[in-house]
């Protein structure tokens, strides 16, 4: 999820462990700054190579395997940091933590954040180096207003009041909150099956997930017979279905007849396919781009927010070695915010 949910939730489980009044400050700083430290492997990046990022975040920074260690990285900075002249003039009493009861926090902050991020639709390598597997729950957005300002605000009370009780308020509400994600999951999983039946179609593989900073409004992907079909469906009250488009599905030997299968970017494809968990079409914008079907501004459209760029001139020209582009693609306008905006209140 974003900074800010991971600071927090990291947060909330580090206090909920500081019995003593005097250090809720402290361990909610420890539990925030610990709990947001794994991402630090975004700055793992090659000019060279566009896509080695995408193997490398949410890898062994997020693994459960390396909590012991990432939490005593933080440890030994956070040490000298909360021993120093400037926190302690501050009254945050953090000459009183041990290296100890510094780990411990650390330790809580830095062990939610890859399960945290696994609730989410990116995917996260829970068990490197023994799988390179990304497991991807689905249950809640990368953004969520309604899962993280409540949390927010449980530890800062936490903080403000010195009481143990509303940091463990908060990281139960957090629980619950994702709890709760499952049970609408199970609604949409239902909602995609049914809209296939209702099409004569046989769901081959599906994909669900929460859109934007939301958790009603959610994008379905289903394939069936070498397309993607791409639906939203509100889940209030009622079950109600937002019709997208289809595309078809990715097939390099026929969109691509030109690209050696020895060629980096034709691995390069391969890599793109496991990051994207297989949901790979060329896009409509951009005939050389495979886009990651997965995501998009809309939740019923087929809109790329990043892809790979093949070259057929680099094939041409005999340069098998060159790496295939990574891009970003942000073409968000007034019109489309509106239109979601409509999804989700109307």
């Amino acid at each position: 999820m974003d900074p800010i949910s991971q600071a927090s939730l990291g947060a909330s489980l580090s206090q909920s462990f500081a019995n003593d009044k005097s250090k809720q400050v402290s361990a909610m700083v420890i539990g925030a700054l610990a709990g947001m430290a794994p991402d630090l492997d975004i700055f793992i990046r090659s000019a060279a190579d566009p896509i080695l990022f995408l193997e490398f975040h949410r890898q062994f920074t997020h693994s459960l395997i390396f909590i012991p260690f990432g939490a005593l990285l933080c440890t030994l900075v956070f040490y000298p940091l909360m021993h120093s002249r400037w926190i302690q003039n501050k009254k945050w009493h953090a000459s009183k933590l041990s290296f100890a009861q510094i780990y411990l926090f650390s330790f809580l902050g830095y062990a939610t954040h890859g399960l945290l991020d696994a609730c989410t639709s990116y995917g996260t390598q829970l068990f490197w180096p023994f799988s390179t597997e990304r497991f991807a729950w689905n249950i809640v957005s990368i953004i969520d207003p309604l899962f993280t300002l409540p949390v927010i605000f449980f530890v800062s009370l936490a903080a403000y009041r010195k009481n143990v009780r509303y940091a463990r308020i908060g990281f139960a509400y957090a629980i619950l909150y994702l709890s709760l994600g499952v049970v609408q999951y199970q609604r949409a999983e239902q909602a995609v099956q049914a809209l296939a039946q209702q099409r004569g179609h046989q769901v081959e593989r599906v994909h669900l997930k929460p859109s934007f900073a939301n958790r009603h409004v959610w994008k379905m992907i289903y394939e069936y017979d070498g397309r993607y079909y791409v639906d939203a469906v509100k889940l209030l009250w009622n079950t109600r279905y937002i019709v997208g488009t289809s595309i078809q599905k990715l097939d390099v030997t026929q969109d691509f007849p030109w690209l050696p299968d020895d060629s980096q970017q034709a691995k390069d494809i391969e890599r793109f396919r496991w990051f994207s968990d297989g949901f790979l079409a060329v896009s409509t914008r951009n005939p050389n781009m495979i886009m990651d079907v997965r995501y998009s501004f809309l939740p019923n459209k087929i809109d790329p927010m990043w892809g790979v760029e093949v070259s057929k001139q680099q094939i041409n020209e005999g340069n098998l070695d060159a790496y295939a582009d990574y891009q970003m693609i942000r073409n968000l306008d007034e019109n489309t915010g509106k239109i979601y905006f409509e999804m989700l209140f109307n």
